[in-house]
């Protein structure tokens, strides 16, 4: 088992920024870190590759309700 999480450390970070900022650019950047924290047994694993699905998800739908609010005016 590696001591490191860097990939698990960096999926959670990229996942939390794409809640509020740019999805489509720190979604995937969270997806391939937490799937590289996957492969490498990393110890937060599992915790990474769910949220680097799940928040980028929630950043979309909050996007999209933004803008729909934005433009409905």
């Amino acid at each position: 088992m590696n001591n490191k999480n860097t990939f698990s450390i960096l999926a959670i970070v990229f996942a939390g920024v794409s809640l509020l900022f740019l999805p489509i650019l720190f979604g995937p950047a969270a997806l391939v870190m937490g799937i590289l924290a996957m492969v490498k047994q990393e110890r937060y694993r599992v915790l990474a590759l769910v949220l680097s699905i799940v928040l980028p998800l929630i950043g979309f739908i909050m996007g999209l309700v933004f803008t729909a609010a934005l433009f409905s005016m």
